[in-house]
């Protein structure tokens, strides 16, 4: 089937050519209340991407996502090896919360909160504007030859999103590695260890290549929640949209004149004048519709806002809207769809706050030493050895651990001869003991016990172990 004239811009991105190479983006400098709000949230959210890694609550790091050690802080709660299914349920809310606010709002997530869309929008480009100008001096700069101004520019241009991609390459590190470890590796010197430093220059080298060259690619090819909002996005969700039924009207678009009746010539309020086009980040036309390169970003709404007051029309042309609303004049409602999301998110929060409510600052394993079964000693003793492992979670030490035989009158016996067991902060204790019990008071040959874990007498923590005794023939 042909594709209709009108819909021939769904068969290729707006920055490639037809020849295939990469169509430069010169977006326009955005200007207007969304944008003046969009900075201020771009920068509650730039500190706090730079200051969480070194933020700490109880000791914990706020944000951390050591990956190879298995170890995460999600907003100071440590998440280790054995809590990595309440880290898979966190991540599995944050998508459906992303999932739900596409549904309800687009691609919101992207324009305003993507630490991609921050850094490029608020970071480089507004670097790129003070140093190069606006959209038209950007593209004079580009074509005129390298002379002496063109070699200023660039050179303190590039240099600056060298400096600024190895300060977030440092700050990412802080995240995977944590802060103490990075701000440790600093003050001995680099000298020391190179086995960091290297990794640490091909993020900046990788940054660097994102946020100076790559750019809106990385929303359009590389990140696959664009494609998401194709099988999210349905006719009652509110995105940037333009009101096609006012701006095209019977006759279609048309260049704004003094004095004219548009209304009477059958003529839209769309003036055809394409700052939309121009100051768009994407470089896409939003007066096509809903297109995977819309990043939700408002700039075109600023801008049309801006000409509309201009020339005396009303404004919101383009808009916050839904495809209903535009179509039907039908307001915003809550869809059964929306309402699904709402309950599985409110389900999954409950289950992750009874499990952290539930969660013990030590978590106790004792197991059977391998191949061994039981011993027969004087008395009518029968004795197993175990192998204990205590893993502390908290940013403290725990000292003055004991175990206790709970509904059992037996006794455990440590191998050592440590009088403290110390489990270290963010570490652990492990060592072997002996359970000994009376014959007589055993039932069967596996008998299922309960150890229970003291710190200067204060219950911690409470484990099973399987017991084996003779096997009885009675």
């Amino acid at each position: 089937m042909e594709t209709s004239e009108n819909e021939s811009f769904r068969d290729s991105i707006g920055t490639v050519t037809k020849e295939g190479k990469r169509a430069w983006v010169y977006p326009k400098k955005p200007s207007g209340k969304l944008y003046e709000y969009r900075k201020i949230v771009s920068y509650v959210l730039l500190v706090f991407f730079l200051a969480s890694p070194f933020i700490k609550i109880n000791g914990n790091q706020f944000l951390m996502f050591n990956i190879l050690e298995r170890r995460f802080n999600i907003f100071g709660f440590p998440f280790w090896p054995q809590d990595f299914h309440l880290f898979v349920i966190s991540m599995i809310i944050g998508v459906i919360f992303i999932t739900l606010f596409t549904v309800a709002f687009g691609r919101i997530f992207c324009g305003w909160i993507c630490p991609q869309t921050i850094f490029l929008e608020m970071v480089f480009r507004r670097i790129e504007y003070w140093i190069d100008g606006d959209r038209g001096a950007q593209i004079r700069l580009d074509k005129q030859a390298w002379n002496a101004e063109k070699i200023k520019k660039r050179s303190l241009k590039w240099f600056m999103f060298l400096v600024i991609s190895f300060v977030i390459a440092n700050v990412f590190l802080a995240f995977l590695i944590g802060s103490d470890k990075l701000i440790g590796y600093i003050t001995d010197g680099p000298a020391e260890h190179i086995a960091t430093l290297l990794p640490l220059f091909i993020f900046t080298g990788v940054f660097y290549f994102v946020f100076a060259w790559f750019r809106e690619q990385v929303c359009i090819i590389a990140c696959p929640y664009g494609r998401l909002q194709g099988v999210l996005l349905d006719n009652k969700s509110i995105v940037v949209a333009y009101d096609h039924k006012r701006g095209e009207a019977k006759n279609g678009r048309k260049k704004f004149r003094k004095n004219e009746d548009r209304d009477a010539l059958g003529y839209g309020d769309c003036i055809d004048c394409h700052q939309c086009v121009n100051v768009c980040p994407t470089g896409i036309d939003i007066r096509n519709g809903t297109q995977l390169e819309c990043v939700n970003c408002t700039a075109c709404i600023d801008e049309c806002n801006h000409i509309m007051e201009s020339v005396n029309l009303p404004k919101d042309l383009i808009r916050y809207a839904s495809e209903n609303e535009i179509e039907k004049k039908e307001k915003f409602k809550v869809t059964a769809r929306m309402k699904g999301y709402i309950a599985v998110l409110i389900i999954l929060t409950g289950v992750l706050s009874g499990m952290l409510l539930l969660r013990n600052d030590v978590e106790a394993n004792i197991l059977r030493l391998p191949g061994q079964l039981y011993e027969h000693k004087e008395g009518d003793i029968i004795s197993n050895v175990f192998t204990y492992k205590l893993i502390n979670k908290t940013s403290e030490d725990i000292d003055n651990i004991n175990f206790k035989l709970r509904k059992y009158d037996g006794e455990i016996k440590l191998v050592s001869n440590k009088k403290n067991i110390v489990a270290p902060k963010e570490g652990f204790a492990e060592g072997t003991l002996f359970i000994e019990i009376n014959k007589k008071k055993l039932k069967g040959d596996r008998n299922k016990l309960m150890i229970e874990v003291y710190s200067n007498e204060e219950l911690i923590e409470t484990t099973t172990v399987n017991f084996l005794g003779p096997r009885s023939f009675n």
